[in-house]
Parts: C-alpha cells; sequence; structure tokens
C-alpha cells in the first residue's frame, strides 16, 4: 500500500468490531512508549500517573484501548526488560484482558506486534523468579491496526487506529527508522536532542500527517476517528472534521487520553497537583467535551 489513503482504509477494512452502547465505558491511551526504566524511558516520568488512571478505570468498569506505541520496541530490543521496568501496570493491563476489557492496536513503535507468532512468543507467558515457572500473561491476545466501536442503536462508528498510515516514513520504513533510534537518537535523547523523522517532534512533519488524515475522513462522509502517533490532542466540534487525537502519555509532568460515556466523548487529562497543605496529588482534568457522539454522525 503505496499511499496513506490506501494503508487508511486497509486498517479500516480489517478492523476489528466492537460493539457498544450508552452503557459502555471506554478508555483510550496511545503512546505510552513504556521501555526499560532507563534515562531513555520517557514514559518512566509519567508511569505513577498512568498507573492511577488505569486503576481508577479499571475499578470504575471502563474498556481499556490502547491506540498504539504502548510498548517502546525501537529503544529496546526485548519486550522482557520492559515487562520487568513496568511489571505492575503490566499485571493491571492482564487483568483489564481476563476480563474482556483490553482492545489492542499496534504502531510504528511496536509494528512488530501485527505478526501474531511474534505476539505468542513474546506476550502470552512470562517466567516467574518466585515460582521458577512461566505464568500466563496476555494468552490468546491479537493486535489490530485498527478497531471500530460501533453503536448497537444508532449503527455510528467510531474507527480507532495510531495513526502513522498517514506517516509514510513511519509506515513503510520503520525498520530502518528503528534501527536509526536504536544506533544514532536514543544515545542523543538521553542527552536532549529530538528525532527530526518523529512528528511528535517536527512540526512539519505532524501538519503533513494531520493534513493527510483529515483528508480519508473527509472523503469518508467525516467518519469519526481518533488517533495517536503525533502526541498532539485533537478536539473537534460537532460540525468540524471529526479528527480526535488522543495525544500520549509522555507529556512532560501530565497523560491525556479520550473517554467514551453515557453515549459522549471527552478529552481528559492525568497530572500532579499540589493540595494547600503541599502534599501532592494525581488529579484528573476534563479538557474538552463531553460531546454527544451522535452529534458528529453525518448522514
Amino acid at each position: 500500500m503505496f499511499s496513506s489513503k490506501q494503508r487508511l482504509d486497509r486498517a479500516y477494512k480489517k478492523a476489528k468490531v466492537v460493539d457498544f452502547d450508552d452503557d459502555s465505558k471506554f478508555i483510550l491511551f496511545s503512546d505510552c512508549h513504556r521501555g526499560d526504566n532507563s534515562f531513555a524511558d520517557d514514559f518512566a516520568n509519567n508511569r505513577n500517573i498512568y498507573f492511577h488512571a488505569l486503576k481508577h478505570y479499571y475499578n470504575q468498569g471502563f474498556q481499556y484501548c490502547e491506540l498504539g506505541d504502548g510498548d517502546e520496541l525501537w529503544e529496546n530490543i526485548s519486550f522482557d526488560a520492559i515487562l520487568n521496568a513496568h511489571k505492575n501496570v503490566f499485571m493491571l493491563m492482564k487483568r483489564f484482558h481476563q476480563e474482556n476489557r483490553l482492545h489492542m492496536i499496534w504502531g510504528n513503535h511496536d509494528m512488530v506486534y501485527r505478526n501474531q507468532d511474534y505476539v505468542d512468543k513474546n506476550l502470552s507467558t512470562y517466567f516467574d523468579p518466585k515460582t521458577g515457572e512461566d505464568v500466563t500473561l496476555f494468552g490468546e491476545i491479537k493486535y489490530h491496526e485498527g478497531i471500530i466501536l460501533k453503536h448497537c442503536m444508532t449503527g455510528q462508528e467510531v474507527f480507532l487506529t495510531h495513526g502513522h498510515q498517514a506517516d509514510w516514513w513511519n509506515f513503510l520504513f520503520w525498520k530502518w527508522s528503528r534501527f536509526m533510534v536504536r544506533i544514532l537518537w536514543k544515545p542523543l535523547n538521553v542527552m536532549g536532542v529530538a528525532d527530526p523523522t518523529s512528528p511528535a517532534k517536527n512540526y512539519k512533519e505532524l501538519i503533513k500527517v494531520e493534513r493527510r488524515t483529515k483528508k480519508w475522513i473527509s472523503d469518508n462522509r467525516n467518519l469519526l476517528t481518533v488517533v495517536g502517533h503525533t502526541h498532539r490532542p485533537r478536539f473537534p466540534e460537532p460540525g468540524n472534521i471529526a479528527f480526535f487525537n488522543d495525544g500520549s502519555c509522555v507529556h512532560p509532568r501530565s497523560i491525556t487520553g479520550i473517554e467514551i460515556e453515557n453515549g459522549a466523548i471527552s478529552l481528559i487529562k492525568w497530572q500532579i497537583a499540589t493540595k494547600e497543605d503541599g502534599t501532592l496529588q494525581i488529579v484528573r482534568i476534563l479538557l474538552e467535551g463531553p460531546r454527544k457522539l451522535i452529534n458528529y454522525q453525518t448522514e
């Protein structure tokens, strides 16, 4: 597939369909970039915020949709190193999975997950040093390029994908990008030098990716679409192009995501705030919405 249109078309046509109604609750996060807890692990700074937020959504009965780049498998060769660095997160995700509340999408930084054999080998079980045996982690989990949330009553669709389909370099040449990150950009990242090929760190590339995605949405009857990839949160008003972005979990000192609840969509942020007495707490902040999903539906 050589054009962004063809790549997005394919992701949509092959997407997993998840039925929902106004009683359903979803939290959408992407671009966690979970690493090995080294100086190059951008997720490490926000891991406590993320874990607290995800535990809140688990307790409140939400389903978790991760829209790609959950694991940083460009900088890190082994998933085991990531699992050991953030085991509490994966144990919580395991609970979502056991209750059929976990829906996973692969992005460019974890594109190896489109290979089911790789997923089965690396994510099905993990070695537990306490028992000396392999223990189930995400048994029989499947990663998807796209997911369609389809409303049971209205038939409205919400299309979820990572969004790198509109970024030809990071889709077609992801192995080359991975090589460059491992050899060049990871050590430079520790010193504060950004990777210029990443749309999250290159504004001109970001605009191009967003423009291509918006055109695809417009060409598909303004299909409500939620992506990640660029790390820039987007929340349009009804009547505009229905292009949403949940942001990322590697913002400085905060994470952003999108909630779908009571048939409405919202953009939220979790961050650390200071109380009057000087103690710290993790708080949820509503940034945009809620807006009824049906208001974005076109005939």
